[in-house]
């Protein structure tokens, strides 16, 4: 599904750039759509970061139980 949503993205944004090059598009729309792409950009990075930030806690907590059992296990096989 995502190669579709390319597909699409790239046919239009080739469709804008010829009517770009033949000065029939307003220069308004096209400063519009790069705010709105660079605020998307915004929100996705935020997002990854916050995901990223979940995981990192996630799997420190999961090392930490390791290495608890770890230690227990050498401990109660002596």
């Amino acid at each position: 599904m995502n190669h579709f949503f390319k597909s699409m993205i790239d046919w239009m944004i080739e469709k804008e750039e010829a009517m770009a090059k033949k000065c029939a598009i307003p220069m308004q729309e096209i400063e519009s759509q790069i705010t709105k792409v660079q605020n998307q950009k915004k929100m996705l990075e935020k997002n990854y970061n916050e995901s990223m930030q979940e995981l990192d806690s996630i799997l420190d907590r999961l090392e930490k139980i390791k290495n608890t059992e770890i230690l227990r296990c050498q401990s109660s096989n002596k």
